[in-house]
């Protein structure tokens, strides 16, 4: 009898396997593209810091100087090497620059090309730039990266007046038609479109 008892060992039989790998193929068609979505949302957050940076470097010359300027170095704007995306104040087409070659003068600073080497497609969501005779004058800041590898660019924006009413209506994943003073808005939102 105890030799019985220990030759019928446990086992899980084919029917309760194919179950457990099914259970587990929906868990992973589930949680994949959801992972993927929470990432590249985090990646976005690059652009709006380096934006509000950008509006405030420019808002501190502005009470210094009365005017604003399109040179990232007298603003003193530099983001850290590796940055995905390219961040004008005047306008600029999306580029793949090595860190030591960026062009602060021209108003452009393009993305990292030690990391990031596909130039995205897009572009801004204002045009970068300024605007008006200072000191009643304003200015646009605008940024285009890549967060999941596709041709489209991610493009945000942020501008120094209280709002700006902008045409993105129509425009895939925008956030709002129209932009407030210091605050980054997003024009072409790269994570919700396909």
């Amino acid at each position: 009898m105890l030799n019985r008892l220990m030759k019928k060992k446990g086992g899980f039989t084919l029917i309760e396997l194919m179950i457990v790998v099914a259970i587990i193929g929906i868990l992973a068609a589930i949680a994949i593209p959801n992972f993927i979505r929470f990432q590249a949302k985090s990646k976005q957050s690059e652009a709006k810091t380096n934006l509000k940076a950008i509006f405030t470097a420019q808002k501190a010359y502005f009470g210094e100087k009365d005017k604003y300027v399109s040179d990232f170095k007298v603003v003193g704007f530099d983001p850290e090497p590796g940055n995905r995306y390219t961040y004008g104040i005047a306008a600029c087409a999306s580029v793949a620059q090595a860190v030591n070659a960026r062009t602060y003068t021209a108003g452009c600073i393009g993305q990292d090309q030690a990391r990031f080497t596909q130039v995205p497609t897009g572009g801004p969501a204002l045009t970068p730039g300024i605007t008006g005779t200072c000191p009643n004058c304003s200015f646009n800041a605008s940024a285009t990266g890549n967060v999941d590898n596709d041709p489209e660019g991610d493009t945000w924006a942020i501008t120094s007046i209280a709002t700006v009413s902008t045409n993105l209506t129509g425009t895939c994943g925008v956030d709002s038609t129209s932009v407030s003073g210091g605050e980054p808005g997003n024009a072409y939102n790269d994570v919700s479109c396909p």
